[in-house]
């Protein structure tokens, strides 16, 4: 376990085992606790990274979370690559995760192999978003199960770095925010999204939306499953692990 300063605070990251790096991102009000269980899946043959982004995990608090959150994810991911100095690296980002990973290979190219988005939910946000969330975090802060996942993740303090994930989520619609620091079609490193047709974020059309980006770029793959709930990295663990390696390699 160790940290790396960005910029001013510290971020937790760990690196086990050895191979090809592939550094692993946790979505939205989680940390990379939430890769525990499924690890075994992916660790043979490679080093697996974990990282928690600032503000959540085992990494320095915030007041706030940056407007344009997973584009400043995205650097966060560039930073440690740089302080690890180990070549270039795998990507594979869950749910918000898989944005921040996508934003790290828009702007820093050079520094990855390939990117795995898991349970990416459009590249435009559905109508209805903000509401959907205050929705879904309002119930989830009052039911036992998942106020367990957020303080495994978060610690004591979990209520707090929910409510201050909400703000941002709900802005992201509300002003506007852009998602992506470049558009998406221009990305120069393979991507692989998998995507749940069950996924409650997705966006409308969204097999339209995947022939759109897989047809702009030949870098871009969609991988679409009927069930599975999100996200699919773990509801779905060992055939996405397998559809991830065979990826990767």
């Amino acid at each position: 376990m160790a940290y790396f300063d960005y910029n001013g605070k510290q971020v937790f990251y760990t690196v086990l085992g050895s191979g090809s790096p592939c550094l692993f991102l946790h979505g939205n009000t989680a940390s990379s606790k939430m890769f525990e269980p499924i690890l075994p899946l992916y660790t043979a043959g490679m080093q697996v990274i974990l990282m928690d982004f600032l503000g959540n995990g085992r990494s320095d608090r915030i007041p706030r979370f940056p407007d344009e959150l997973w584009i400043d994810q995205g650097r966060q991911i560039a930073a440690l690559c740089g302080v690890l100095d180990c070549g270039k690296v795998n990507l594979v980002g869950t749910s918000g995760g898989a944005y921040a990973a996508i934003n790290a290979a828009l702007e820093y190219p050079e520094l990855f192999h390939r990117v795995a988005a898991d349970s990416f939910t459009g590249d435009t946000l559905p109508e209805g978003f903000a509401a959907a969330i205050l929705s879904e975090r309002a119930a989830a802060k009052k039911a036992p199960l998942a106020q367990g996942f957020y303080e495994w993740n978060q610690g004591e303090d979990w209520e707090r770095v929910v409510d201050l994930d909400t703000e941002v989520l709900v802005n992201y619609e509300r002003r506007g925010t852009r998602l992506f620091s470049r558009p998406l079609e221009t990305i120069q490193v393979p991507l692989l999204m998998t995507i749940s047709r069950e996924d409650e974020m997705l966006m409308p059309e969204m097999d339209a939306v995947c022939r759109r980006l897989s047809g702009s770029n030949p870098l871009i793959r969609c991988k679409l499953y009927d069930t599975g709930a999100h996200p699919l990295i773990c509801s779905r663990a060992e055939e996405i692990a397998g559809v991830i390696r065979h990826f990767l390699t």
